[in-house]
């Protein structure tokens, strides 16, 4: 469970940044961001989830990599609507642990889960953060 949380970071950091990007900087970690999820880090989960045959990513019972994955695809899908067209396997995933009664409440609309930055509030974290 920890390699593959520990696996998903980069890309989840790329993920939750691309909006604080530099207007400058933008196109570039776009690029980066999506080739890095549709040829790196989505084809090994794809892998993980062929090999081990089972609903989840350890064992066969929900765990902290499962969640993680599924945000992690939700933040993709953000960006990119159709990121799990060539993904089978992550697009059952995904259906799978979106359907768990709790999870699917805290998907639903007005739930606690943070919505995508607002644009008035970018400059305030570039100028943090660049």
């Amino acid at each position: 469970i920890d390699m593959y949380v520990e696996g998903m970071f980069d890309l989840n950091e790329l993920l939750m940044t691309h909006g604080y990007q530099p207007a400058d900087k933008k196109e570039e970690h776009f690029a980066n961001m999506m080739d890095k999820t549709e040829n790196r880090y989505f084809p090994a989960f794809e892998k993980v989830l062929k090999d081990h045959g089972k609903d989840f990513l350890v064992g066969n019972q929900l765990s902290r990599a499962d969640v993680q994955l599924l945000e992690i695809i939700l933040m993709a899908e953000e960006w990119k609507s159709d990121i799990l067209a060539k993904f089978p396997l992550l697009q059952s995933f995904k259906a799978r642990i979106s359907a768990i009664p709790t999870i699917k409440k805290f998907l639903q609309p007005g739930s606690q889960r943070k919505p995508l930055i607002r644009a008035e509030d970018v400059p305030k974290v570039i100028k943090i953060f660049y």
